[in-house]
């Protein structure tokens, strides 16, 4: 056991319960010198808790416990976003503890996952780890991240693939009924993907036309006008007896339409398209319509016009039509006036006039 400098970072090394440990301290080598003290004594009264703690807690345990602590009471979308992301998680890390897991493991992993799936779910899964190693060091069953130290995949947030009119005539004509009417409900509303799988009926105004959504990012209640074939596609969804959701299972559950959408798509021979893209392509076919952004922005209920800003080149001549407005409101002002043939003969001879007048007028004499 002893001390060690590396590069300007001073380091214990040490043996705890049989493992060899190591830990960082900082620039001070008396500080070091006190820490190894320290977790000699430790280690001598056998009060070395923390490492043996850590050492005992295996990711695939930890796992549950966050799911079951964090994940079900506090995210809605629990089960389309932390239980897929902490499946692949586990298949790399399940039986490693959590002391255990470096950030060159990570890496490892990043690497891999790359090679299945797009940067953007690699990246979701990235976050789920994250957030679960600061729950672990909050409730003290871990001390640090190591996730913090992975840098992420960049992303191309500037991604827009839509459907055009014809890829959505054959995209509805592959869809059994229930799907149908999700998609006529996404090209109509908007709606992200975890609205539409837990809309419920109490959250639907027929009457007014409208859905109300309860819980958005910015915690606020949203209402969402429904248009005629939106309406239409709700009140043909049959409602099951003991369920509250409008799309569910035989058993009640909210329905998880994933794989009958990625059918579909293939069986439409439309290629490059999520099930997100069902929301931009309703922004941009209102964008094509010739809808202005601001109430895009409202529809999307985008926090700020930036975020809308992608679908502005598609506002069929949105540009031209503004300039538009511009010149019939001061066309008075930089449009020469015109003049009728008469007015025009009657001011050319009041000039002839004027000017045969200054020609003949007498010439003053010096005083």
């Amino acid at each position: 056991m002893g001390v060690y400098l590396k590069g300007s970072e001073w380091y214990i090394d040490y043996y705890a319960d049989g493992r060899r440990k190591r830990e960082k301290i900082g620039p001070s080598k008396k500080l070091a010198l006190d820490v190894l003290r320290k977790r000699k004594i430790q280690i001598a009264e056998n009060r070395f808790l923390d490492i043996k703690r850590q050492d005992r807690v295996k990711f695939k345990d930890f796992a549950q416990t966050y799911m079951e602590l964090h994940s079900k009471p506090n995210k809605r979308s629990w089960k389309t976003a932390d239980v897929n992301s902490l499946k692949h998680l586990g298949s790399f890390f399940g039986e490693r503890c959590l002391h255990e897991i470096s950030p060159m493991m990570i890496e490892q992993y990043k690497i891999e996952r790359s090679q299945k799936v797009s940067p953007r779910s690699v990246n979701i899964e990235l976050a789920c780890l994250r957030a679960m190693f600061n729950k672990a060091i909050a409730w003290g069953k871990h001390e640090e991240n190591p996730v913090r130290k992975v840098k992420f995949f960049r992303e191309n947030n500037k991604r827009l693939r839509y459907l055009e009119r014809e890829e959505i005539e054959k995209l509805l004509a592959h869809c059994p009924p229930k799907l149908r009417a999700i998609v006529i409900l996404a090209l109509n509303t908007g709606m992200r993907k975890s609205e539409i799988t837990f809309l419920k009926w109490k959250d639907i105004d027929f009457a007014n036309g409208n859905i109300c959504l309860l819980e958005q990012k910015n915690g606020q209640k949203d209402y969402l006008p429904l248009n005629e074939p939106a309406k239409k596609a709700l009140i043909g969804i049959p409602k099951h007896p003991e369920s509250p959701y409008v799309f569910c299972d035989k058993a009640g559950e909210p329905y998880n339409f994933r794989k009958s959408f990625e059918t579909a798509l293939m069986k439409s021979g439309i290629v490059g398209f999520r099930l997100h893209d069902l929301r931009h392509t309703f922004a941009s076919q209102l964008g094509m319509s010739g809808v202005d952004l601001n109430p895009i922005r409202e529809l999307l209920r985008h926090k700020s016009l930036a975020m809308t800003q992608r679908y502005a080149h598609l506002s069929k001549d949105h540009k031209a039509r503004a300039v538009g407005v511009l010149a019939s409101q001061m066309d008075t002002i930089w449009t020469p006036k015109r003049v009728e043939p008469k007015e025009q003969e009657f001011n050319e001879v009041a000039r002839q006039f004027e000017l045969e007048s200054y020609n003949h007028a007498p010439i003053a004499q010096p005083g």
